[in-house]
């Protein structure tokens, strides 16, 4: 059985995932809202969204922008590398409260957070796909950030009740660029697969799932995004021979992080 979610907030609608979803989440009987900080592309004509300035930080802006909607899409926040910690404390963490704040105060019944792979990057990696529900050993400040929106997620579930998808998103990009990407590429196609699994799945509850393509050298269990109905297509495979590489896919010193786990990376 799927839920049919008509009307949907994206936060960081201008972004890389944003952009991508802002037209391959577009169906006849859905309307986008798309919230932004900084501008975002005109409406393209019948394009059945609405534009919304403002940050996820603002409570009322969220309120606005949430109240009506079935779920709320979030991509908001501060990327991996090149910030402070009290930035990453601000946006990724205060800021992912106040999205699950306004959900529980408007009502919205679903939250699809977008985690990553970074929050367990220390996790040694033994040969045995990557379990969902790991202990967190993120590997960088953005990693310990995704943590902890991951646990708000899980307390905003057991004490109100909100379904919570958090997506541990690897690689997503139009295609791998690097070795380490031959097991963690998470290509526009499936990311659009991910997302509609994570909306239409019925009553998930809290789920922590590997967002990832069906790579060849991929190491992360795929059981929950099955359980979702999350079924990738694409696989990094198909570009190895361009990244031929003496170690091409394994993880960096075997750890999921790879080269952000180094001592210098921040």
């Amino acid at each position: 059985m799927t839920e049919q979610c008509h009307e949907i907030l994206i936060t960081g609608a201008n972004g890389h995932i944003g952009t991508l979803l802002r037209h391959t989440l577009t169906r006849p009987d859905r309307h986008l809202r798309l919230l932004d900080v900084n501008p975002q592309p005109a409406l393209a004509p019948g394009e059945a969204a609405t534009l919304i300035a403002g940050s996820f930080l603002d409570a009322d802006t969220m309120d606005r922008a949430a109240h009506g909607v079935e779920a709320i899409i979030h991509l908001g926040g501060l990327s991996t590398g090149g910030y402070e910690w009290p930035e990453y404390l601000e946006v990724n963490i205060n800021g992912t409260h106040e999205v699950l704040e306004s959900a529980r105060r408007c009502g919205v019944p679903r939250v699809i957070y977008a985690s990553s792979n970074h929050a367990v990057g220390f996790f040694r990696y033994d040969g045995e796909p990557v379990p969902e529900y790991l202990y967190p050993q993120p590997d960088t400040l953005y990693g310990v950030s995704k943590a902890a929106g991951e646990s708000l997620c899980s307390l905003y579930h057991d004490r109100y009740g909100l379904d919570a998808i958090c997506l541990r998103i690897g690689s997503f990009s139009e295609r791998p660029i690097n070795p380490r990407m031959l097991w963690s590429w998470l290509s526009p196609e499936d990311c659009t697969r991910l997302v509609e699994a994570a909306l239409g799945v019925a009553s998930p509850g809290f789920r922590l799932v590997w967002g990832m393509s069906a790579n060849t050298r991929g190491i992360v269990s795929m059981h929950e995004g099955h359980e979702i109905g999350y079924f990738p297509l694409d696989d990094a495979e198909v570009y190895a021979q361009e990244l031929a590489d003496d170690e091409a896919g394994a993880p960096s010193r075997d750890l999921v992080g790879g080269p952000y786990t180094a001592p210098d990376f921040e």
